[in-house]
């Protein structure tokens, strides 16, 4: 058992951080205050190679795991990028994984290497108004005529769609009352976002401002049945490829979070003189934020015994979970511990922690609830009844 990181892991977080420098606090605030998707940012990782971190180098990725992406993406949340940085690369990693994994050669080939380049930004259009978290209770349909889908339906906070031209999307194929079981009938496509066919209306949000979240409205999309993922009626169990990666990379990007306020409560408490003493002499505030670290450190434990398992081909759906939720909790509490360690200049937002404590919110509340975590790891964890 080993829990140090190889030279290579080491050369890749340098790497990671050497970019993230070129893009500071100031940045993001603007970022923040007046949205606008950070293209520039997204292509310095385009260009240094990194936006296929786990794709196969034979479609232009670097061939690694999901270990190297979480270890990626906490990066970039702790240079302060947070969300807004996080959100603007993830997609390639969790979201296509399900390509990469069951797609045809000629797919892989067709859709993989422009999105490695930058050259195509894509989407994950699963979440529906009326299905939540019940994804095996969707509505959008996808009925076959000839040799193409035709696809109508609404999904619901959607990342990125006012900027994707390609996206993931799962439909019914076959209606829910006549599959035997509710995971079966369920295909996954990967096709354009056409906006004649695909209204895309953004959802205004208390953070993450620089990366749109949005409801669609498909009215008549017709796919091919070419851009099909694997086979008709199966696509649940290739979307669980997305899953897991997409909780455990959500769960890496709250620790950087978390990280990300801490360093910048702890260098604050350092600097602060308050009756001729730096605040951080107290223990009311070491102690906070020392307890804040060992929670980061805990629940990153987790997040990388997730990836590991993942990247063996060992089933790790509890981990994956586990992770998410130990991840997020204890990002959002090293973010309220640090805005309370500044005090009136935490609510400020020249000072950031405000910042990232609105977008610890993201990871507490999506892609999966921290209660349904908690009903599903009595399940599967302790053999409990299912209560969902």
């Amino acid at each position: 058992m080993d829990f140090s990181i190889s030279e290579e892991q080491r050369a890749i977080r340098a790497s990671v951080e050497r970019i993230c420098e070129g893009f500071g606090d100031e940045y993001w605030l603007e970022k923040d205050r007046n949205g606008g998707f950070p293209f520039d940012f997204h292509r310095a990782f385009a260009e240094a190679g990194w936006l296929g971190i786990a794709m196969s180098p034979e479609y232009g990725g670097a061939g690694l795991g999901i270990t190297e992406a979480a270890l990626m993406m906490q990066t970039v949340a702790a240079s302060g990028a947070g969300l807004s940085g996080a959100s603007a690369i993830h997609m390639n990693i969790f979201g296509l994984n399900p390509v990469q994994v069951f797609g045809t050669a000629e797919q892989k080939q067709r859709f993989l290497p422009p999105l490695i380049a930058g050259e195509d930004k894509a989407c994950f259009a699963v979440t529906e108004p009326d299905a939540g978290l019940d994804t095996t209770r969707l509505t959008t349909r996808a009925v076959r005529q000839g040799d193409r889908y035709v696809l109508s339906g609404r999904k619901i906070w959607i990342s990125t769609a006012q900027v994707a031209n390609k996206m993931l999307i799962i439909a019914r194929t076959t209606p829910l009352e006549e599959v035997a079981k509710p995971t079966q009938g369920l295909s996954l496509f990967y096709t354009d976002l056409d906006r004649s066919r695909i209204e895309v209306r953004e959802i205004e949000k208390m953070g993450r401002k620089a990366v749109d979240s949005n409801m669609l409205f498909i009215d008549g999309l017709e796919v091919s049945a070419e851009d099909r993922i694997g086979e008709e009626g199966r696509g649940f169990g290739y979307l669980l490829h997305g899953l897991n990666p997409e909780r455990i990379l959500i769960a890496a990007e709250a620790i950087g979070i978390g990280q990300a306020a801490l360093e910048r409560a702890c260098r604050y408490a350092g600097e602060r003189v308050v009756f001729g003493r730096p605040i951080g002499m107290n223990q009311g505030i070491q102690h906070p934020l020392a307890q804040a670290w060992m929670q980061l450190q805990a629940a990153e434990l987790m997040v990388f015994k997730a990836a590991t398992l993942y990247d063996a081909g060992q089933p790790c759906g509890t981990e994956a979970n586990a992770a998410k939720y130990l991840a997020a909790e204890a990002a959002f509490q090293a973010c309220q511990t640090a805005v309370a360690t500044l005090g009136g200049m935490g609510y400020a937002k020249e000072y950031h922690v405000e910042r990232l404590l609105r977008e610890s919110l993201i990871p507490r509340l999506a892609p999966v609830s921290p209660q349904l975590i908690l009903c599903y790891i009595a399940e599967k964890a302790l053999g409990l009844p299912k209560s969902y």
